[in-house]
């Protein structure tokens, strides 16, 4: 379980690194791009594993909920990146760890998604502070 969370973090801050040299709307770009692919994963994994129906259908709901986030964090305040991803760290541990990771999804795969996805929401919430700290000075 920490060697998954530990790839998690690591990878999380490579997306983060890559982000960071793409400009100021490339980085937020990245960051929803990123938070879209990680919720279509889990979409993914139902269709492949045969999950049936209603595990379907709840993972499509929560990718409909990552792109309403993605939406916010792009049209209104890169601030809902960070929640979107901060939330997808409870989706993936709500759903897929604490009640029991379901056969369609490979077990270590939700816990190195915590890790990912708590680096990227943090790295989200430092720019975001960041960049309100450097218009507060000038």
């Amino acid at each position: 379980m920490i060697t998954e969370l530990t790839i998690g973090v690591v990878l999380g801050a490579v997306l983060v690194f890559c982000a960071r040299r793409r400009g100021s709307r490339g980085e937020l770009v990245l960051y929803a791009i990123g938070l879209v692919v990680a919720a279509v994963i889990y979409v993914g994994f139902a269709f492949v594993g045969a999950a049936g129906p209603r595990w379907t259908a709840l993972e499509v709901a929560g990718l409909l909920s990552f792109l309403a986030f993605t939406w916010l964090g792009l049209r209104r305040a890169p601030l809902w990146l960070a929640v979107g991803w901060a939330a997808h760290a409870i989706w993936d541990a709500g759903l897929h760890v604490l009640a029991g990771t379901p056969t369609f999804v490979p077990r270590s795969y939700p816990v190195f998604c915590v890790g990912f996805d708590l680096i990227v929401a943090a790295a989200i919430i430092l720019r975001v502070r960041g960049k309100a700290a450097a218009s507060e000075a000038a």
